[in-house]
């Protein structure tokens, strides 16, 4: 059975997941026009296509976590939204992941959930896992952004846990 730490952790990270996405989306809406899109020497091509990529993942998981069908048959979209739209649906993805989180008692955080992977590919991981690679993913392809945005040539906003920990962590005791 999951630990009161364990699921103080998860709350913990999926607020500060809410608060990096934040931060990094209003500095991308700062950007000159154009360098969201501008091609990258990256895995999805720029920085619009990164982040829709990570959205599409977060509703593949929450899917999953909820019992269902996602209908996706790749792990990005074949047009992608705008900033402004983007950001919306993160947000909301973003605000029922710390919902979830939030509601997980212990033992349903050990709960396994299987699952078909986009590939097809069967799947199966415990439900606090489920919240962690989330969480992970996210960070990662923030890291990528955040590169691309040194090529702009502007800088990315602080999004360490350590940060959020110092300027927004709320009390989850």
């Amino acid at each position: 059975m999951g630990s009161m730490a364990d699921r103080r952790n998860l709350r913990l990270l999926t607020r500060y997941t809410a608060w990096a996405n934040d931060r990094l989306f209003t500095a991308l809406e700062q950007l000159p026009p154009g360098e969201l899109t501008a091609p990258r020497a990256t895995s999805f091509g720029n920085m619009l296509r990164t982040l829709n990529h990570a959205c599409v993942v977060d509703q593949i998981w929450q899917a999953h976590l909820q019992g269902r069908p996602h209908g996706f048959t790749s792990r990005n979209t074949d047009s992608t939204p705008a900033l402004a739209q983007l950001r919306g649906q993160q947000q909301a993805l973003d605000d029922w992941y710390i919902l979830y989180a939030d509601a997980l008692t212990g033992e349903r955080q050990c709960e396994v959930v299987h699952f078909k992977f986009v590939d097809g590919g069967e799947g199966a991981m415990a439900r606090g896992d489920m919240l962690l690679h989330v969480v992970n993913h996210k960070t990662f392809h923030r890291g990528y952004v955040a590169d691309m945005m040194y090529q702009v040539p502007a800088r990315p906003p602080s999004m360490d846990l350590p940060v959020f920990l110092r300027d927004a962590a709320p009390d989850l005791n």
